[in-house]
């Protein structure tokens, strides 16, 4: 097993059992979601750090269908200190409503952690959750994310209860 797969777990582990599938309280999953718009590729912008992700850079996450209608999550991200790329798979299903952007993802299952996107533009940006404040993503379609919608988003998560202030912004690709 891959050491980005191991720390997936670990804190897939960590969301089934201290906070479940739901969103943390007070934060709302868009609406009018459209998961097809969802799909392909976006890049990790800013994060509140995690052992599965620590000193990872150009860290991105592509999604598509797949044929029994869930979808396949790949994230990659580059290790600088180890020279090399890390790579987890996993699966998300819808977790309720197909309008609503609620999902439950899965690196190894049946361990399912809650992932829920609470301010979306499908062309451009993403904030992501799990079902606690700890886990924040900020995502875009393309790098580097103009200044005063950065600023904008950052107030959206801020609103939301979370602590903008321990956010690490991820290296770019060159």
């Amino acid at each position: 097993m891959k050491i980005f797969e191991i720390a997936a777990l670990a804190l897939l582990l960590a969301l089934a059992v201290g906070c479940g599938t739901r969103p943390p309280a007070g934060v709302q999953p868009v609406a009018d979601f459209d998961l097809n718009r969802y799909l392909g590729t976006w890049h990790e912008i800013a994060r509140l750090d995690h052992a599965f992700e620590r000193g990872l850079e150009q860290v991105r996450a592509e999604y598509s269908l797949r044929p029994d209608g869930t979808v396949r999550v790949r994230n990659s991200g580059y290790d600088p200190a180890a020279q090399k790329w890390k790579i987890a798979e996993g699966r998300a299903r819808l977790a309720g409503r197909p309008d609503v952007a609620s999902l439950e993802v899965s690196f190894f299952r049946p361990f399912w952690a809650g992932y829920h996107v609470f301010a979306l533009d499908p062309e451009r940006y993403a904030l992501v959750t799990s079902g606690s404040r700890d886990y924040l993503w900020l995502l875009a379609r393309k790098k580097p994310l103009a200044e005063p919608l950065r600023r904008e988003l950052l107030a959206t998560a801020a609103a939301a209860g979370f602590d903008t202030n321990r956010l690490v912004w991820v290296q770019p690709a060159d």
